[in-house]
């Protein structure tokens, strides 16, 4: 998703237009003022803009004085308040009701007086109604915001929380007039409505979003709970009701709101292989965005990443899909396994993202002058349902993900010949077709930012608006079901409302998007709580939170190269650490952080990957030079952080347009190679000291191969995130290094794309590569446990390893390994603990040279293996390289 930038039927239909109108007259309405001649100047304005009351209740309207200078009040200022006539009968559904509230002199300015206004209970099933009242000033203050009562609807079926939500939506949906049901399917960006959030009851919309960058101000969680129940009051003081619901994009925890926790991108949790890690990573995010009163994430981006060169190569788990698959569950950690937690504090809407082929581009055909970003997946069926589907056939069928996002790309069947791609936001096959129908999804699609604008429209005359009509009814016939339309709602709503008419678009169609809407804002329990409490906002950043974080970047770095056993370091080592990105928490970041593009620098609070070494090595000697200008003497240990500046779709396409907008250091040329300034640097550091450690943060691969020689350990960090205290603790071993290449590290640039499959197959690092720092046995025995299966125990028989604790490398060694794979008695763990110490026999097979020629697709090919559930067959491809 791209952010910003810069009762019976009749009864509901003659109300909407007078209730809206209503809610808008009252919040812009004229203030009545004079002139007071005293320099401090007074105003008075409710509290809030609406209020509810439910029947039998009362409303306490909140009305507050300010000084133009901060201080108490010179004289006396008194306002007067009176009910009028809005939609509620006055006498009937509430009592006439008037009367004057007086601040006496030396009030606070900020300081408050409430009246009430009381509801009778009448016991009729009703909509909503509204109740505007007056506020007049007398001289010398002036009136700025008026209030209005809502008396809530009550009595219809759909808010009953005891009946089901088939039902609900049902008798919601039967009462919903074709304004109401387009309102549903629009979504309008925070900054159309901040301003005049009247218009969201004017819309009806269903859903408000933030774009990356896109934050209320001051950026704090207050300030986003307050902002999203403002908007949600208008929405509620329309006739039905039916809450809207707040979407954003928390990609790598909740990154548009400042001080939240921020977590590793999906690049470096996918070299955890930690399908659990993903869950409680997902599931902290889902808490920090449910505290800021948003229920619904733009989140998890499931895309198979299949060339490095695109920009959002780091939002993708991995090039594999099974892999992908696997870690589909980050669903379950937004919604809870089952949508279990959907109504919970901590749960939210999960979307999973971008259905489909977004990674699978072609290079050069990117939109624009973007190279492959929305470009275009040539393929054949069986390899798209492979390759493309797979992820998001595991989030709907084993997850229950509740709504997707489909991707800006298209698709080229080559069985028809190459050349006449579909845009998959008009894709009817694959949206209704595929994913609706075979697939099963029961949740609702949402369009990308203006994406149904990108679509074709031969009939729209040159220079039309977009949308057009033609580009309105290809996405809403093609089965998407709410439209991203950020400014431009207004033109969505009147020409999908043209095209009903016209029957260009059936009720049908858009009832089926409304009902698959409704569905989820009833399983949201938004209804029921409307309202985000403000009760929950320590969640934001929280102690633990930043812990889980720093152990998700640990977890996620990936040891390539480790010569000499140069890591880890000693905790007393004297260390010259060199690196524009060692202290550099924006790099450190990436993308979707604080704004769209991310931002280099001091972006947020956070460790940084020097100031967590100096945490977690405090009797280490630290030099720190980040262009590597200061004198090396003293020092016995080189440590260079180099890599990316942040970018996000579009601007992070290798070849792509530079961010002219973005901080200076982000507007380099965008490659796999190391830009000069980091080349030097490394150059420069491994030349002269004895041992020299190099980390590579960055979203992608980056080549390294001419200068691999000099470098005595080679570490991709992807993108850590906030608590870069996690890379020092496997740097210095208070964790082992686990992981493994989510994606195919290539030896030169003409090798790209390149994927685990591949018939010519030839990378420097293959997928799955990563070297440990722990004893292989200790895996195997802890997997064991104290009474292990026999096989297990049969392969930690003293004899079966070497004085390091690493597996012997002899034919027999290999096979009772084998057998432990597929014994029955042996459990998940011990398979995975049986398969990593193989691994760690088949790489330093190939280290030392004498692996067969095929090794590195033998190493990718059982990585896949295991993760599409065949650990047999991992094993014998791993022994190949072994005793091959």
């Amino acid at each position: 998703m791209r952010p910003r930038f810069p009762s019976p039927h009749h009864v509901v239909r003659r109300r909407v237009a007078g209730l809206a109108a209503a809610v808008l007259a009252v919040s812009l309405g004229p203030a009545q003022a004079t002139s007071r001649p005293s320099a401090q100047t007074v105003t008075v304005a409710a509290q809030q803009p609406v209020y509810r009351a439910a029947e039998g209740g009362q409303a306490a309207v909140a009305v507050v004085v300010t000084t133009s200078d901060g201080s108490p009040l010179a004289a006396p200022a008194s306002v007067r308040y009176a009910t009028g006539s809005g939609t509620a009968t006055a006498g009937v559904d509430f009592p006439v009701t008037d009367g004057t509230l007086t601040f006496p002199a030396g009030s606070a300015s900020g300081s408050a007086q409430r009246f009430t206004l009381a509801v009778p209970r009448d016991g009729a099933a009703e909509t909503a109604e509204t109740v505007p009242v007056s506020l007049r000033a007398a001289a010398g203050a002036t009136v700025t915001r008026q209030p209005v009562v809502i008396i809530d609807a009550n009595g219809l079926p759909y808010l009953d929380a005891g009946l089901g939500v088939e039902r609900r939506v049902a008798d919601l949906l039967g009462r919903m007039s074709l304004a109401d049901k387009i309102g549903q399917m629009t979504q309008a960006e925070r900054a159309a409505v901040a301003k005049d959030p009247s218009l969201v009851a004017q819309w009806r919309l269903g859903s408000v979003l933030s774009g990356g960058g896109s934050v209320p101000t001051p950026n704090t969680p207050a300030a986003w709970v307050q902002l999203v129940n403002t908007l949600q009051s208008y929405a509620l003081s329309t006739p039905l009701q039916i809450p809207m619901i707040y979407g954003i994009d928390a990609v790598h925890g909740h990154g548009n709101v400042s001080g939240a926790t921020i977590f590793p991108h999906n690049v470096g949790l996918g070299a955890s292989r930690d399908p659990a890690l993903v869950q409680d990573v997902y599931h902290a995010t889902a808490a920090e965005v449910r505290a800021t009163g948003i229920p619904w994430n733009f989140a998890p981006c499931l895309c198979v990443s299949r060339d490095e060169r695109w920009g959002r190569a780091y939002e993708s788990f991995a090039e594999d899909p099974a892999l992908v698959a696997r870690m589909a569950t980050a669903v379950d950690g937004l919604q809870g396994p089952g949508r279990s937690r959907l109504a919970a504090p901590d749960g939210v809407l999960a979307t999973a993202k971008h259905y489909a082929g977004d990674g699978d581009t072609e290079y050069g055909t990117g939109s624009g002058n973007y190279t492959i970003d929305q470009g275009v997946t040539v393929t054949d069926r069986a390899d798209f349902a492979r390759v493309d589907l797979a992820p998001f056939r595991a989030a709907v069928r084993e997850h229950g993900v509740g709504s997707v996002m489909p991707s800006f790309s298209s698709v080229d069947w080559t069985a028809d010949g190459v050349g006449n791609p579909v845009k998959m936001h008009a894709n009817r096959e694959l949206i209704t077709g595929v994913l609706k129908r075979d697939i099963g999804l029961d949740g609702f699609l949402v369009s990308d930012w203006e994406a149904i604008h990108q679509l074709p429209d031969p009939a729209a005359p040159a220079g039309e608006p977009k949308p057009t009509a033609g580009q309105v009814r290809a996405g809403v016939n093609a089965g998407t079901d709410m439209f991203m339309e950020p400014h431009t709602a207004a033109r969505f709503q009147q020409l999908l409302r043209d095209e009903v008419t016209a029957g260009r678009v059936s009720t049908a169609r858009i009832d089926d998007a409304v009902r698959r809407i409704l569905r989820a804002k009833f399983a949201l329990g938004l209804f029921e709580h409307p309202y985000a409490p403000a009760d929950r906002l320590g969640e934001v950043g929280s102690a633990a939170h930043r812990a889980l974080a720093r152990r998700a970047a640990a977890q996620s770095q990936v040891l390539l190269k480790n010569r000499g056993h140069a890591l880890p370091l000693r905790p007393d080592a004297r260390i010259y650490l060199a690196g524009r990105t060692a202290d550099d928490i924006g790099n450190q970041a990436g993308g979707w952080t604080l704004d769209w593009q991310g931002r280099s620098g001091a972006a947020f609070a956070g460790t940084t990957i020097l100031a967590g070494i100096r945490e977690v090595a405090p009797r280490a000697t630290v030099t720190f030079s980040a262009d590597a200008s200061a004198p090396t003497a003293g020092a016995d240990i080189g440590v260079v952080v180099v890599g990316e500046t942040p970018y996000a779709e579009g601007y992070g396409d290798v070849g792509g347009p530079a961010c002219t907008w973005c901080t200076p250091p982000q507007a380099e040329p965008k490659s796999l190679s190391l830009q000069p300034g980091d080349r030097a640097v490394v150059d420069k550091v491994c030349a002269a000291l004895p041992t020299c450690v190099v980390l590579l943060v960055s979203g992608r691969p980056q080549l390294v191969t001419d200068q691999l020689g000099d470098i005595d350990a080679l570490v991709a960090s992807w993108l850590p995130g906030g608590e870069g205290a996690g890379v020092a603790d496997v740097l210095f071993g208070r964790r082992p290094f686990t992981g493994r290449l989510p994606m195919t590290w290539p030896r030169t640039a003409d090798q790209v794309p390149i994927n685990v499959g591949d018939t010519d197959y030839r990378p420097l690092f293959p997928y799955g590569w990563g070297l440990r720092t722990d004893p292989g046995r200790d895996r195997v025995a802890s997997a064991g446990g104290a009474n292990p299966a026999p096989t297990l125990a049969a392969l930690l028989a003293p004899g079966r390893w070497q004085p390091d604790a690493t597996l012997r490398a002899d034919a027999d060694t290999v096979d009772v390994a084998r057998r432990a794979l597929t014994a029955p008695g042996t459990t998940a763990a011990g398979r995975d603990a049986v398969l990593s110490v193989l691994r760690d026999a088949a790489q330093a097979r190939a280290e030392a040279g004498g692996a067969p020629p095929r090794w590195a697709a033998l190493i990718a090919d059982a990585d896949h293996a295991e993760a599409t559930g065949a650990p047999g067959r991992s094993g014998a491809l791993l022994a190949q390289v072994i005793t091959g």
